[in-house]
């Protein structure tokens, strides 16, 4: 039993040294050709159209309708979730001829209830946002009460009879 596993083990070792310069060779001309292939598929595939946040020229380029919008705020994270959420196409272009940062979106979608709905949901967003303080303003207010001076406590000691 013990000989026959012997046996194996050095048989193993044995195939497994006769990996030679050609094996290798072979190996690596079976890779470079999947991925040729995987190339020519890709390329009988068509070009894909991008989707989401994307450049001017990528959105133009598309062949359909493209409107824009101004933007003075700089936070528009809000906006670009927003739009993720309904497939809202969009692109981003900041005005730098503008002192305050002015931004113009350019956006398309397959309808005009995706637009829509999203400028919605975003305007409603900045409205309520707008009415809340923020946490930065909370913290200033809490911290300028704590380094205002507290009033000694007076005492009074009255004497005992």
């Amino acid at each position: 039993m013990q000989e026959e596993v012997e046996n194996r083990t050095l048989t193993l070792v044995v195939n497994g040294t006769k990996f030679s310069g050609r094996m290798l060779k072979s190996a690596i001309g079976k890779y470079l050709a999947h991925r040729a292939e995987a190339k020519r598929q890709k390329a009988r595939d068509g070009p894909v159209t991008p989707h989401g946040k994307q450049t001017v020229k990528q959105l133009i380029g598309q062949g359909q309708g493209v409107n824009n919008i101004e933007v003075n705020d700089p936070s528009l994270r809000d906006f670009e979730r927003i739009a993720r959420k309904y497939g809202v196409d969009y692109a981003i272009k900041r005005d730098r001829a503008a002192d305050p940062p002015r931004f113009l979106i350019f956006f398309k979608a397959r309808d005009e209830a995706a637009i829509t709905a999203a400028f919605t949901e975003f305007s409603a967003n900045k409205v309520r946002n707008a009415s809340r303080p923020s946490v930065l303003q909370k913290l200033a207010e809490l911290s300028a009460r704590i380094k205002a001076p507290v009033k000694a406590k007076e005492k009074h000691k009255e004497p005992e009879r």
